[in-house]
Formats: C-alpha cells, sequence, structure tokens
C-alpha cells in the first residue's frame, strides 16, 4: 500500500504521505518501539559536541525527529548583519514543506499556520523510493508489527477486567436445601466479572454426590489466545527494523546461553549504525557553511 503513497500539494505546501499525527501516535504502541528509539536518540546525544549555535537539548530534539519520523529541521535565526545567531529544532510533526522552494511552513491545525523566512529551514530527510518531499522512518515496514503488539497487551488487558478468564459453567445435579441459596449463588457468580473477580464461592450440598457439581470452563478454551507468542514474534520484527540487538535493550533472554557479549554487540551497533546516522547529521555542516554538529568516537567505558 505505501508504493501508492504520495505528496498531495493545496497549493501552498505539500501534504505528507502519511498522518503524522497517526504515526507520532503509534510510536507509543509498543514498549519495544519507544525504547528503541529513545535508545537511538541517547545514542547520538552522548556522542554530540555541543556548539555555541546548538545545544545539546535542542540536538535531542534534532535527532528524535529524525529517527522517528524520518524528517528534521532546523531553522537558523540570524541578527540584523544576516549572521547566525543559533539554530533552534522545528518540530518534524508540524512542518511541512512549501511548493515554492526554500519556502516551510509550521501548521498545528485549521488556520493554525505560520511561515518561515524562506530559506532559513534546514531539511535533512531520510531517502524515498516514491517521492522526494517528505522523508520516512526506518521502522515504517514494522508498524503493523508494532499494532499487533499493542493489541495483544490491550485484548489481555480488557480480558481480565472483564473477568472473561472466570468464566465456566456450573452444571448441578443434586437437590438444593434450599431455593434461596441456588439464587445467591448465581448472583455470586455473576459479581465475578469486573472489579472484584477472583473470588472463591461456597458450596454446601449434604448427601450429594461426587459428580453432583461440575465445573465446565468455557472462555479458557474459547478465549485462549497465544499471546507470549504473538509478543516475542512483534518484538523480534521490531528489533531487525530497528535494528537493535537484544542485550543493548535490556531484554532477558529465554535461554541458558544468553545473547553473548554485550561489548561486542555494542561495538558492531556503534560502527554499522551510530556512525550512518552520525554521517547524514553532518550534512547540516553543509548547508550551513560552517561545523556545527561534531562528534565524539563511540567508546565504551568498563568492562560490560
Amino acid at each position: 500500500m505505501l508504493d501508492y503513497l504520495e505528496c498531495w500539494s493545496n497549493g501552498r505546501w505539500y501534504e505528507p504521505p502519511l498522518s503524522l499525527d497517526g504515526l507520532a501516535k503509534s510510536t507509543r504502541a509498543s514498549v519495544y518501539l519507544q525504547s528503541g528509539l529513545n535508545f537511538k536518540r541517547n545514542a547520538l546525544a552522548r556522542t554530540f559536541i555541543p556548539h555555541k549555535l546548538l545545544s545539546r537539548q535542542a540536538f535531542e530534539q534534532v535527532a528524535l525527529d529524525f529517527i522517528w519520523c524520518g524528517n528534521t529541521y532546523l531553522e537558523k535565526r540570524d541578527n540584523m548583519l544576516r549572521q547566525a545567531l543559533g539554530l533552534l529544532p522545528a518540530m518534524a510533526k508540524f512542518v511541512r514543506r512549501g511548493v515554492e522552494e526554500g519556502s516551510y511552513f509550521q501548521v498545528r491545525g485549521w488556520r493554525d499556520e505560520h511561515e518561515f523566512r524562506k530559506d532559513s529551514i534546514c531539511h535533512l530527510r531520510e531517502a524515498d523510493i516514491n517521492q522526494e518531499i517528505y522523508g520516512l522512518p526506518e521502522w515504517l515496514s514494522a508498524l503493523q508489527s508494532a499494532l499487533l503488539n499493542e493489541a495483544a497487551t490491550l485484548f489481555r488487558r480488557k480480558y481480565y477486567q472483564n473477568g472473561s478468564h472466570a468464566g465456566f459453567i456450573l452444571y448441578m445435579t443434586d437437590a438444593a436445601q434450599n431455593e434461596d441459596f441456588v439464587t445467591d449463588l448465581r448472583g455470586a457468580m455473576k459479581s465475578s466479572k469486573g472489579p472484584g473477580n477472583f473470588r472463591n464461592l461456597f458450596m454446601y450440598a449434604p448427601g450429594g454426590k461426587k459428580d453432583g457439581i461440575q465445573l465446565i470452563p468455557i472462555s479458557e478454551v474459547a478465549a485462549k489466545d497465544d499471546f507470549g507468542s504473538i509478543k516475542n514474534i512483534s518484538r523480534d520484527d521490531l528489533l531487525a527494523a530497528l535494528r537493535i540487538y537484544p542485550q543493548l535493550m535490556g531484554i532477558v533472554p529465554q535461554n541458558s546461553g544468553g545473547f553473548g557479549s554485550m561489548r561486542e554487540a555494542a561495538l558492531v551497533w556503534g560502527l554499522n549504525e551510530l556512525e550512518p546516522l552520525q554521517a547524514r547529521m553532518l550534512q547540516v555542516n553543509e548547508w550551513l557553511g560552517e561545523e556545527v554538529i561534531r562528534f565524539q568516537t563511540f567508546e565504551l567505558g568498563g568492562p560490560l
């Protein structure tokens, strides 16, 4: 479906090929997705060398925008002599590229828009195969896995809230001593759903037979799902899309052998993932004509 995405123009600016508001909400659909995005942001911020024109706090916003949506924007503020006073991040969720070359808009809603000064915005974008206006995040292919992970968690949570795990058929063949007792028992079973579930029930049947009362569970079979498998499979998809080793994400191994050396995993990740991200950020220096973005060499401290 993503092959058919295009950037629609309203005459002043181009709309993104997908809803950035929906994409922003999706970043919180799975703990693995949000944690992975923050992990990359923290790694970039850790190696960044602050500059008088770009603070570490501002760079963290720049790095996060580039990672979560594939676009990041820096606004250059000039003095009266057209000299740069500073670089400020513009929230990528609300920035739109104008139809006219060098123009950008901040659009927060209906009639809530601001046009930036022409040629004052530096736009870094992930390369895309369908259009050249906006970038798309690298993890977009794992979006359905993130939503599946969220759906599995919400289903299981609602399952317990509704008390469906306590569903069963109470089959009685013994004669009750009092009909009021049967009515009270029926009411107690109904109240086991929702708040206050996991209650114990007491049944007194003098002279009853062994199979006079039987519990036949129904929800345990009807509502059974592969919750653990869904969570694990969707997690693996997200880690593959983010290209982060599980030991770096704090995931507990399920096998006795573990995940291997954390130091080696961190060094390989720094070489294959962090350095390419840093190289893309250096495009800001080419646009500004000054070395504002610099990085330290990625190194590890003590033994891991």
